[in-house]
């Protein structure tokens, strides 16, 4: 029964014309929306369930949330750069994600960012080089 009820709430972000990956927020469709004030924590609490081995990571740089189209709709994305440890212990390079915030909250990740990080301007970001499991 739960798992029903948490089907009904994700929704495929293709569907909506998006990036891809699912969709854990109701997207009311609002153009004005709000900062994420706490993206930084918001981020690192879901990196920290989000890879295998959040320990460890290097090169870690983010770009602050800026509006950015995202599936058709204006929304807050911040861009991000990381080279994350393998299961392994190897490391398989840098990679690059957009994260995008809908009222204000971490929506989804996305892995293929194609335009949308293009311009970011990037900060060392070391609480992500600091995370632990």
């Amino acid at each position: 029964m739960l798992a029903a009820s948490l089907a009904a709430c994700m929704t495929d972000s293709e569907q909506g014309g998006g990036q891809g990956g699912l969709v854990y927020t109701d997207d009311r469709g609002v153009a004005n929306q709000p900062f994420p004030a706490d993206y930084r924590a918001q981020l690192l609490a879901f990196l920290r369930t989000y890879l295998n081995n959040p320990a460890g990571i290097r090169d870690a740089a983010m770009a602050e949330p800026a509006q950015r189209t995202v599936g058709g709709r204006l929304r807050y994305v911040s861009c991000l750069r990381y080279n994350a440890r393998e299961i392994d212990g190897s490391y398989r390079g840098v990679v690059q994600r957009a994260v995008v915030y809908v009222d204000a909250r971490l929506d989804r990740m996305i892995e293929k960012v194609d335009d949308i990080c293009a311009g970011a301007v990037y900060a060392p970001f070391p609480e992500l080089e600091k995370l632990t499991r």
